[in-house]
């Protein structure tokens, strides 16, 4: 699984940038699958419905078929170990030529971030030399920063978005 991470802090635009992202490369024939991350707990199967109670009663993998659409609940997925975290998608994912998984700051896979000046906080490639680029049309606004990583314009997509995917190693990386 080849896998690219789109970092920022709230409201920078990463949701935006991913939807983009996958039009884009949709759009040129390619097979992309996301994956959200999140630090905060979340309830993603109502409890009281079946496949809860299913869940709780200790299955390993749980299910639901709809006519539209299907998903499956890992409750061991919570592993320590990145790499054991993320193979939990393997087999879904492994029709995908790019997975683009939003958020995730902490990991060992390629990361880029995507910063707003409007927003007023200061981007996490300050800090972080391991972020690989930045994405941002608030060039001028960087600056105060003097960021040793490239800083790729917001606005012109289609003139890094091959560099994006290029960033993108086998998930046995990191």
């Amino acid at each position: 699984m080849h896998r690219i991470h789109v970092i920022g802090r709230k409201n920078h635009g990463k949701t935006l940038l991913v939807e983009e992202l996958v039009r884009h490369f949709a759009d040129r024939g390619l097979r992309v699958g996301t994956v959200k991350h999140t630090h905060h707990q979340h309830e993603l199967d109502a409890p009281g419905k079946d496949s809860h109670r299913h869940r709780l009663a200790g299955a390993a993998a749980v299910g639901i078929l709809a006519r539209d659409m299907a998903a499956i609940f890992l409750p061991g997925a919570r592993a320590d170990d990145e790499a054991r975290r993320y193979a939990c998608f393997a087999a879904a994912m492994a029709g995908c030529d790019l997975v683009i998984v939003e958020g995730d700051s902490q990991t060992r896979a390629a990361r880029v971030e995507v910063w707003r000046a409007a927003v007023g906080s200061a981007p996490l490639a300050a800090s972080d030399a391991g972020i690989a680029a930045v994405i941002s049309d608030d060039h001028e606004a960087l600056r105060p920063w003097d960021l040793s990583q490239p800083v790729w314009p917001r606005s012109a997509l289609d003139g890094w978005a091959e560099r994006l995917r290029a960033l993108a190693a086998p998930a046995g990386g990191g």
